[in-house]
């Protein structure tokens, strides 16, 4: 076989990968090894229009260890500005609001997935997923609190959920290990097809319209639409410095001239600001999630 058939072959292969995960999609069928049963239902006890704050407590209270995640959140410099530390579950989920609570659920769970035994082929990956997530999450919530009028603990847990499509490729492409052989043609898959993906799945799970077309457009930099900032704008700028937030120089050249830019008023001495001025804010979210 030539190497233009391999390719061809490989290329077919892969296409054929992403159809099966499409089919899954479509038919509502969402499963990632390892997801926590606990955190399903967090999620459907926060969906749930009848849901009291009794219920979360009594399903986030029946997972110790992420009862104690939550704690420490609640419990961390950005949110106890007052320094008086929470010691029960209750206040911890009123001080941090249900968005709080989805994003360190994820977070949970997203752990429990890292350390999944049959997913060790792919743990750099997931790892360095991991690490992109949590930051692009708590830059998420730095832009949108103090650029933008958007609900900062929304912006952090779509921050948080920006790539769950990677998540759910990573997590089936171990059973393909034939087809992904290249590093390249592996990421050329997960580039392509992750953001429709991700949105797939955050529609799935019923997540709100906006989160859902954030993640949606998170590699549309040349939105010319809205006229003011919205939460697509906030994570597609946040993706941009948790890449490039060790240089400067290359984050203000790659956010040069992006409309979603002008609309956040970010220009490069504000950035600058952001980025020194709450640095220990960014990094008190991402411990609290546990990065």
């Amino acid at each position: 076989m030539t190497n233009t058939q391999a390719q061809s072959t490989g290329n077919e292969a892969a296409f054929g990968f992403v159809r099966s995960l499409a089919a899954e999609l479509s038919a509502g069928r969402v499963e990632l090894p390892s997801f926590p049963e606990v955190v399903i239902r967090v999620r459907r006890v926060l969906t749930d229009p009848n849901s009291t704050v009794d219920k979360v407590v009594r399903v986030v209270g029946s997972e110790p260890a992420l009862a104690a995640r939550l704690m420490r959140i609640a419990n961390s410099a950005s949110l106890n500005t007052s320094g008086k530390s929470i010691t029960d579950l209750r206040t911890a989920i009123n001080r941090m609001g249900y968005n709080m609570v989805r994003s360190a659920s994820m977070t949970f769970a997203m752990a429990q997935i890292r350390d999944n035994a049959r997913l060790a082929s792919v743990k750099p990956y997931l790892d360095e997923l991991w690490e992109r997530c949590s930051l692009t999450a708590a830059f998420s919530y730095v832009v949108a609190r103090t650029c933008t009028r958007i609900n900062a603990d929304e912006a952090m847990l779509t921050g948080m959920m920006h790539a769950i499509g990677k998540l759910y490729i990573l997590t089936r492409v171990v059973d393909h290990p034939e087809l992904f052989a290249s590093v390249a043609a592996l990421n050329e898959v997960i580039d392509d097809w992750h953001a429709e993906i991700g949105k797939a799945i955050l529609e799935n799970w019923d997540f709100a319209d906006e989160m859902v077309q954030a993640v949606g457009n998170q590699n549309d930099l040349e939105r010319s639409l809205p006229e003011v900032a919205d939460l697509s704008d906030v994570v597609a700028v946040a993706i941009l410095m948790a890449s490039f937030r060790e240089d400067t120089a290359l984050l203000n050249a790659a956010l040069e001239g992006l409309p979603a830019v002008a609309r956040l008023r970010l220009d490069a001495a504000r950035l600058e600001s952001v980025m020194k001025d709450f640095a220990a804010e960014v990094a008190a979210l991402r411990s609290a999630l546990g990065a």
